[in-house]
């Protein structure tokens, strides 16, 4: 009497060879997570409920609107006005293109109040750890378009090397004229 192996054992045999066959260039380079840099900066959830540190007007190539926000170990730091800032520190920049408003045209008889338009210019952060991102003054620089990686981090670095003197921050945080009412 002659055996068979049955028609799914040897589809299932054939796969597993497949599989094994294909496991090298499925792990030769894995891939980095949706909301994570290959440097280790994620996306922190909650971002867009920080505390807003300055707005920013961008020209030339980028021209956008920023806004920076930080955490509380940023926004209490930048209120101390005390470099370099403390281990812990986030900042998050957001962008979005410069749109006219169509009613301040009706309003003032001409285009002159402007609003962020899209998203542009991804969303960058900035994460300050002194021992693990060392080599780049301390901060680790992560950008994200749609949730995924983006850009160079060592030319952010590069960039923000300018103002060493403030812990390779550009902005400052914005003053409040209230008379200390509120603050």
């Amino acid at each position: 009497m002659k055996r068979s192996i049955p028609t799914w054992l040897s589809a299932l045999a054939l796969a597993a060879a497949a599989a094994a066959a294909a496991a090298p260039a499925l792990h030769a380079e894995p891939a980095t997570p949706d909301g994570v840099a290959p440097n280790g900066v994620r996306i922190p959830p909650g971002f867009r409920d920080w505390k807003l540190v300055t707005v920013a007007r961008e020209e030339g190539k980028n021209d956008d609107i920023r806004a920076i926000l930080g955490n509380d170990v940023a926004i209490a730091a930048l209120q101390r006005g005390k470099y370099p800032l403390p281990d812990g520190t986030v900042l998050a920049r957001l962008a979005w293109s410069y749109d006219a408003l169509p009613e301040s045209a009706a309003a003032f008889g001409k285009a002159q109040s402007h609003v962020a338009g899209h998203p542009k210019n991804g969303v960058q952060f900035m994460v300050k750890d002194s021992v693990k991102y060392a080599s780049t003054g301390g901060w680790g620089y992560a950008e994200f378009d749609s949730g995924k990686a983006a850009g160079n981090p060592q030319a952010c670095f590069a960039c923000h090397t300018v103002v060493k003197d403030r812990d390779y921050v550009f902005n400052r945080l914005a003053p409040v004229d209230t008379g200390g009412i509120g603050q």
